[in-house]
């Protein structure tokens, strides 16, 4: 609860940090709270690493070590105090503060603390290959409606459709029914494709929605069918 919680104020620091007013008066706060912050996720990440070797699929040392550094969570834990050591190793500032949004990804780490957060990264791993023939046929489909719409409207509106990079602005706000209205189709043509479009974007852009709910349902089952239904154990629990 105790990384939960900083790791959620280290968010909003970051956001907090933005606003100029704030961060000129509090800026002291700031550089200490996050220099705390460092400390203690320098701190974890080095146990980490160093107790890798406990954990079976990493127990040879050294190689276990560094094999337990490059996974995905370890790699979120080094990004998330990198930025601070940069400057002090003589790295250049103004490249230093692009990196700094990697602080964001201290977020990530409370995935390690919530069973919750692992349960979509399971639903997320297993459902891979269905979000990406979904993904591939949303990105397939806004290419052809943005080709269309620009050869349907590229001689009325020149200065608005005027590439299929430039159309697919439209293409994004429309397949996913955002519609800011700051490019429409004036012409029939135009206003026809852009109605049947936009219903078809309205079906294919629930298909990811389904495929993560269904990923729930049964992960939820399988929790449901390895428990005991009397003190919600699993069954290895008694042994």
């Amino acid at each position: 609860m105790l990384l939960i919680t900083l790791i959620s104020l280290n968010a909003l620091a970051l956001i907090l940090e933005t606003v100029e007013p704030i961060y000129q008066q509090h800026a002291t706060f700031f550089y200490y709270f996050e220099l705390v912050s460092v400390i203690i996720f320098s701190v974890e990440y080095v146990l980490r690493v160093w107790s890798a070797n406990a954990d079976p699929k990493y127990r040879k040392p050294f190689t276990g070590n560094l094999r337990y550094a490059l996974t995905p969570l370890a790699l979120i834990d080094l990004l998330a105090v990198l930025p601070f050591y940069l400057p002090l190793l003589g790295f250049d500032f103004r490249i230093a503060r692009t990196l700094r949004l990697f602080r964001l990804l201290r977020l990530f780490k409370i995935s390690r603390y919530t069973k919750a957060l692992h349960h979509i990264s399971i639903v997320f791993r297993d459902k891979r290959e269905e979000l990406g023939i979904s993904l591939t046929f949303t990105t397939l489909l806004l290419l052809l409606a943005s080709t269309l719409m620009y050869y349907a409207e590229h001689e009325a509106q020149p200065e608005v459709f005027s590439s299929i990079p430039e159309t697919m602005w439209w293409g994004i706000a429309t397949l996913t029914t955002v519609g800011y209205g700051d490019v429409y189709p004036v012409t029939a043509l135009g206003k026809l494709l852009g109605g049947v479009i936009a219903v078809i974007g309205i079906g294919l852009f629930a298909l990811p929605t389904g495929i993560l709910a269904s990923g729930f349902s049964e992960e939820l089952s399988k929790k449901e069918e390895t428990a005991c239904p009397h003190c919600g154990k699993k069954p290895i629990d008694h042994q």
